[in-house]
């Protein structure tokens, strides 16, 4: 047993390359686990710097200095970010609070429709037992007004923090556009000089997650407004809440989509019952749903649809209980980097010279 442990050990660990990558993702590893709060700036201004990198790259190859180019495209996204903020953030808002005042009705709504499901399914259905969910629904919902109030007061204490990030984040994202190569020069000094595996997969990953962040935005974009639009042509209350919605549930593979459709349905019966409407608006949805997974996802994330959906889902439950939202965000990143990493690793002790 031991001497298989040692040919184990020569086969994966005798290549110093493998001991640098090894360092490298153990370092990076520990350094996200145990600071990621601290860390949490650094991140989203990351996300940005890499969203905004392929516009900024494109005005440098026009003539622009870097300066020049990292100045206007931060101009042009933060005067996005102020039309989505005093334009949909107020309306969205205001059909959340419409909501949560019609939720009442919409109980009452399905407890009527409850109490009649004995009358048709006597053998399946039992009085006692809907009588103890609709009890059970309404002291939660009776309850919710209260956690919402102190979840705003605590929200509170957040206030600051929120104002420090709205100003520090623009300042990191501009540097690091401005200063990519100066800062990605400083990063390689300070790690392993013998790391030809882990430039390697480095290539491979930086080139993965640039494509699949800006995949994520446009896949959000691009859903949550033909979401809205196909709720607004069939009249449907809180058209641009659910829009925004159904938008970030892109975010989670295969199990946001589905959290996303439990409010649709269940606004849409409580506006229309489970009539000709409801149904026109389900399978506009429906369809909305199946060109996202089935056109618009393969053509945005070709290399990332290769991961079994197995690995996908595991990765999002591994990869968010480490780091919550980040964690849940590059499950696929994540995911394809382990990939990668095990496909890279030598199999056998191979010298530095026949790698060089």
């Amino acid at each position: 047993m031991l001497e298989l442990l040692k040919q184990w050990y020569r086969r994966r660990f005798s290549d110093p390359q493998a001991i640098a990558l090894l360092i490298i993702l153990v370092g990076a590893f520990c350094i996200i686990y145990f600071f990621n709060g601290l860390l949490a700036p650094l991140l989203v201004a990351l996300v940005i710097a890499y969203l905004l990198e392929w516009p900024t790259a494109r005005l440098e190859r026009l003539g622009c200095t870097r300066t020049w180019a990292a100045s206007l495209i931060m101009l042009l996204f933060a005067g996005i970010v102020l039309i989505l903020t005093f334009v949909v953030v107020p309306v969205a808002w205001q059909q959340g609070i419409n909501l949560t005042h019609d939720l009442p009705n919409m109980l009452n709504n399905l407890y009527r429709y409850a109490m009649r499901l004995p009358e048709r399914f006597p053998t399946l259905m039992d009085v006692g037992i809907i009588d103890i969910v609709v009890n059970d629904l309404r002291s939660r919902l009776s309850g919710l007004g209260e956690q919402v109030v102190k979840y705003s007061l605590a929200s509170l204490v957040g206030l600051v923090t929120l104002a420090i990030y709205l100003v520090l984040v623009p300042i990191m994202v501009f540097f690091l556009l401005k200063d990519r190569e100066q800062l990605w020069g400083s990063v390689l000094r300070i790690l392993p000089r013998n790391r030809g595996l882990a430039d390697q997969v480095w290539f491979e990953m930086n080139q993965q997650i640039t494509n699949y962040i800006r995949g994520k935005v446009v896949e959000m974009v691009v859903v949550g407004i033909a979401t809205w639009l196909g709720f607004v042509i069939v009249g449907m209350n809180y058209a641009l809440l659910l829009a925004v919605l159904v938008g970030v549930s892109v975010l989670i593979p295969y199990v946001g989509a589905v959290v996303s459709t439990i409010p649709v349905i269940c606004v849409g019966l409580f506006q229309w019952g489970p009539g000709g409407d409801f149904w026109t608006m389900l399978a506009i949805y429906l369809i909305i749903q199946g060109l996202d997974g089935n056109l618009l996802v393969p053509v945005l994330f070709s290399e990332a649809v290769n991961l079994h959906p197995l690995v996908i889902m595991m990765s999002v439950v591994v990869f968010g209980d480490m780091w919550g939202f980040w964690g849940v965000f590059f499950a696929i990143p994540l995911a394809t980097l382990i990939k990668a990493v095990m496909h890279a690793w030598p199999d056998e002790a191979v010298s530095p010279t026949l790698r060089e």
